[in-house]
């Protein structure tokens, strides 16, 4: 069996973080001096530098705020600004663990529903007047898809005339190819935007448990301030120090890695059979395939031995499409492309 349905790369961690974890191990494993005050220290600095060279955003250090991931972000903002009832606007099919957080918290699904376009795909924007959030996953999980200005300059537009938070997940955007560009949201809508990202998607670091929340908006902010400082958790000393060492060091690993993940979506496209619908993602190392009919992560299981995600659970639009994650090696590619020549 070939697992190609986690959101993992089957690569090697850059040497900079290894590096530096290696570093660490061998050396303090004591408190760190930021553990006083979280939302100061390397963690905000780098994400605030990164955001500076690699989007021309310069964002607050203050308004950083630590997390271990962008789920536990999600469920904390969610947790302090709405309630049971309160619409939540997103593009579907969506990642699958927000769909789960939307249910168990009660925040009702106001989809956006993602269209396919000839080679990529489109949405139209509906009524969001009976939501109080609208969580933007850009770039997108699932379709791969990056969100132009235009797009965005919308989605800003009816979240003001709405009075919408807009929790953006932008978590892939170093993940994007030529000639796409990521915007971020809070460039368009600073003082409405909690801005998420990690280290975690573009340097393989899922296990590290390590992400940062932009709080642009002055009122979330203060209601997350007003929370006991420790009842959401924090990073690690490790998860600090892998973000940071990524952030600052991993960027020729990064370039590599991007590079052979450009050749990879061409090759699927090259390779795929015709019976898998399939548009070359704009980011990420994930394709969205529509298979015609459900339950095709099954028989794909069964009958090539490669494990995709059923497109199911993924929501409105997932019904006939599978996943698959084609972050691994050359030849584990060509193995998982013959597999899957048979399937009809």
């Amino acid at each position: 069996m070939i697992p190609a349905w986690v959101a993992d790369m089957d690569l090697p961690t850059a040497p900079a973080v290894t590096e530096t974890l290696l570093r660490r191990a061998a050396g303090d494993l004591g408190y760190p001096t930021w553990l006083v005050d979280p939302n100061a220290g390397p963690l905000a600095e780098a994400f605030a530098e990164r955001m500076a060279a690699r989007y021309d955003w310069r964002p607050d250090t203050a308004h950083v705020r630590p997390f271990s991931d962008l789920n536990q972000a999600v469920q904390a903002i969610l947790q302090v600004w709405t309630k049971p009832g309160d619409g939540v606007a997103v593009h579907a099919p969506l990642y699958h663990p927000f769909l789960d957080t939307l249910r168990t918290m009660e925040r009702p699904l106001r989809p956006i529903q993602m269209e396919p376009d000839g080679a990529t795909w489109r949405f139209e924007l509906p009524d969001l007047s009976d939501c109080r959030v609208l969580l933007l996953v850009n770039p997108h999980n699932p379709t791969g898809r990056v969100f132009t200005r235009a797009e965005l300059t919308a989605l800003a537009e009816s979240a003001e005339r709405h009075d919408l938070l807009v929790i953006a997940d932008e978590i892939h955007a170093d993940l994007v190819y030529e000639p796409h560009r990521h915007i971020p949201f809070a460039t368009i809508l600073p003082e409405r935007t909690v801005t998420l990202t990690s280290a975690t998607k573009a340097f393989n670091l899922g296990g590290i448990r390590c992400s940062v929340a932009h709080l642009g908006h002055p009122g979330l902010r203060a209601a997350m301030d007003a929370q006991p400082p420790f009842v959401y958790g924090s990073p690690s000393v490790f998860g600090v120090e892998a973000t940071v060492a990524a952030w600052r060091h991993g960027d020729d690993w990064l370039a590599e890695t991007v590079a052979l993940l450009d050749r990879h979506r061409h090759t699927l496209a090259r390779r795929l059979p015709a019976a898998f619908g399939y548009r070359v993602p704009e980011a990420t190392y994930l394709a969205w395939l529509e298979v015609g009919r459900p339950g095709m992560a099954e028989v794909i299981e069964r009958e090539a031995r490669v494990r995709l995600n059923d497109g199911a659970p993924f929501g409105p639009g997932g019904e006939h499409c599978v996943r698959l994650n084609f972050a691994t090696t050359e030849a584990i590619l060509d193995e998982i492309l013959n597999r899957l020549t048979h399937i009809g």
